[in-house]
């Protein structure tokens, strides 16, 4: 017996009426996106793996880090506030990413910044007097980046005196919102493919509720137990 969902199934009166469209391009809509977001769903699943596991050695990216220290010149940067210097050294000295800044700046003493991306982190101390600027990098491998990724927002809810200033920090956030709508949407598209299978729901309605009560256990339950 033919499946309800496929596009075959719909008889053509049905297309052509506003029910009979919305279920061939639901169905169209739940495939398309599951196939862009396939390798996202992988990443963040592989991500979490090694975010719950961290003992694991091949996931120990952080200790096997890959430190360097490297002295440069630079020109007097320019701009009319820090970010601005900093962007203009960092121009300079051939790095990129987002721009951390200290709790405090200390007074009279080197222009300090941390430069982040996924796999690397830059500490940037820049003598403003004798035009000398120390960087202190440290690259991480393949399992860093990824985990990063899991993680990378360039910004910090409790950090105050800094905001996302990379372009690719915000391009980054806004695929993960891409994502996040995007899998709401294919979760919606799924419950209506499912409900149009007379067969199957009774144990899908099992499957449902599972879900719903393991979820809600911690959601709300773990609130209950000291």
């Amino acid at each position: 017996m033919s499946s309800p969902i496929s596009e075959a199934a719909v008889p053509d009166a049905l297309r052509r009426n506003p029910v009979g469209i919305f279920l061939v391009w639901n169905r169209r809509l739940h495939y398309y996106l599951g196939l862009y977001l396939l390798f996202f769903c992988w990443l963040f699943a592989l991500t979490g793996l090694l975010l719950n596991h961290q003992k694991w050695e091949f996931a120990q990216f952080w200790p096997n880090r890959v430190q360097t220290r490297i002295e440069r010149e630079f020109r007097e940067p320019e701009g009319a506030t820090d970010l601005l210097r900093a962007r203009d050294l960092m121009r300079q000295l051939g790095i990129a990413g987002e721009v951390q800044w200290p709790n405090v700046q200390p007074a009279g003493g080197p222009l300090s910044f941390q430069v982040t991306r996924p796999g690397r982190v830059v500490e940037v101390k820049a003598d403003l007097a004798t035009k000398r600027a120390t960087l202190q990098q440290s690259d991480v491998n393949t399992w860093g980046v990824l985990q990063v990724l899991h993680t990378f927002t360039g910004v910090r809810t409790t950090d105050v005196s800094n905001s996302r200033d990379w372009v690719l920090t915000t391009v980054w956030a806004l695929s993960m919102d891409a994502v996040a709508v995007g899998l709401v949407a294919m979760v919606f598209s799924s419950y209506i493919m499912w409900y149009r299978l007379k067969a199957k729901r009774r144990w899908g309605v099992v499957a449902l509720l599972l879900g719903c009560a393991t979820c809600g256990a911690f959601v709300v339950g773990l609130r209950w137990f000291a």
